[in-house]
């Protein structure tokens, strides 16, 4: 695990590197690079943060996350120079409050289906941005990020009019969670046409509104794709996918080279 302090921030008022990593998105000069965490745990979190990620979503939604790891996993992914995403169990005040709190340069908010509103925090934040308290509140509208999840019918035939609303700064997709609440099967999502029309459709309000856009993948060949398909900001994977798909590999390669019915000569 790195022990080096780097600071999340990049300029004086706040701008974080995940709002860098959108300028450069925007000018096409490669994504918005993140990773996603489903496992609690500060040394976890300050493990992955370094890795090469603008940012890091800890995922209070599906993940096994509570409050107080989310605020260790905050400061954990702060102080690795990278930018903290939260996303909430639900899109309740409360939980949006605690996230902002705790200093998230941004929060993700699911099944998102309808126009709303935004709000910002103060507490723990203000370490999060390298500011001060009056700092952070006179700069919080522009430095922390809404991200607003589409994954049903009905927020896809909303997706213009969410985009819309002032203080939403992105769309993201959630490939999995948008076929299943379609009524498909999640895993297929990449080979089922109403999903990616409704994908493309998302995309295209969050660019004709001048907002981002994100999509959800599980490998650099994904990210890759839904990046040149004109998304912004794109994850690689995420911590369970990796330990799981390593670990089975390793050991199902481990019974292959032990098993007694295999010979010297097939291994060679």
């Amino acid at each position: 695990m790195n022990s080096f302090i780097a600071s999340p921030v990049v300029s004086k008022t706040g701008k974080t590197r995940l709002q860098a990593s959108l300028d450069r998105a925007t000018a096409r000069q490669g994504p918005s690079i993140g990773q996603w965490l489903e496992f609690p745990g500060y040394s976890l979190a300050r493990t992955v943060a370094p890795l090469g990620a603008d940012w890091v979503l800890i995922d209070c939604e599906h993940g096994n996350i509570d409050d107080k790891e989310m605020y260790l996993q905050v400061g954990a992914i702060s102080s690795a120079g990278v930018s903290p995403i939260v996303r909430i169990p639900a899109s309740e005040p409360w939980m949006m409050k605690r996230a902002l709190d705790c200093g998230a340069h941004a929060i993700m908010v699911p099944m998102c289906e309808t126009k709303g509103l935004r709000g910002a925090g103060a507490m723990f934040a203000p370490a999060a941005f390298d500011q001060t308290g009056r700092e952070y509140l006179t700069h919080a509208n522009d430095n922390v990020m809404i991200i607003v999840q589409i994954e049903s019918r009905t927020a896809v035939d909303n997706c213009a009019a969410i985009a819309a609303v002032p203080g939403i700064d992105m769309l993201f997709v959630g490939p999995n969670d948008l076929a299943s609440f379609m009524g498909y099967f999640a895993l297929d999502h990449a080979q089922i046409p109403e999903v990616q029309k409704a994908t493309t459709r998302v995309l295209q309000a969050a660019k004709d509104a001048g907002k981002y856009a994100g999509h959800f993948a599980l490998s650099a060949d994904v990210a890759a794709a839904k990046y040149h398909q004109g998304f912004d900001f794109v994850n690689s994977g995420a911590d369970i996918v990796a330990l799981t798909s390593w670990m089975s590999t390793e050991m199902s390669k481990l019974r292959q080279l032990t098993d007694s019915t295999t010979s010297k000569e097939e291994l060679e």
